[in-house]
């Protein structure tokens, strides 16, 4: 132990490093960014494909709970080279609810109906077990109903 020249108060040695509380903040702040950029970096076709499976499953909801008020037979078909430019079309729907015919990508969306030419969506309670595949570039994801819980998207479909 040193004394000061000034007096009997021995001299503090200043800190060296860093504190434990320091340093979780910094990794804590380096794993936040390190999340966004990763969430940043994502594939722009799988997120589209997202938005337009979820769009989809929406407008066969509406279409099913139209077909059963108005006891009208409602399908729903995917169109290819249509001369008026739709991309797809629910038959069946009464002129009182329009319905969107075309994907909101520009590129437009391939779809698979499994076992099927067309989505049949009523106007019986239960409709039967029903798959469509939709594509994007490389990206493939599934809406499915097993005929009566509601259309959902599943994981990407092999």
């Amino acid at each position: 132990m040193r004394i000061s020249a000034r007096g009997s108060k021995p001299l503090q040695r200043a800190p060296h490093g860093f504190t434990l509380i320091e340093l979780l903040v910094v990794v804590a702040i380096v794993a936040i960014a390190s999340a966004a950029v990763v969430m940043a970096l994502r594939d722009p076709a799988a997120t589209q494909l997202e938005r337009e499976a979820e769009r989809l499953a929406g407008l066969f909801e509406g279409a099913r709970a139209e077909s059963r008020a108005s006891g009208m037979e409602v399908d729903w078909l995917p169109l290819v080279d249509d001369v008026h430019g739709d991309q797809f079309r629910f038959v069946g729907l009464p002129d009182t609810a329009p319905m969107p015919r075309r994907w909101l990508s520009p590129d437009g969306v391939a779809v698979e109906i499994v076992g099927a030419r067309s989505v049949k969506l009523g106007p019986e309670p239960m409709i039967g077990a029903q798959r469509v595949i939709l594509s994007l570039g490389p990206q493939r994801l599934e809406l499915s109903t097993d005929g009566l819980a509601p259309f959902t998207v599943g994981s990407q479909a092999q």
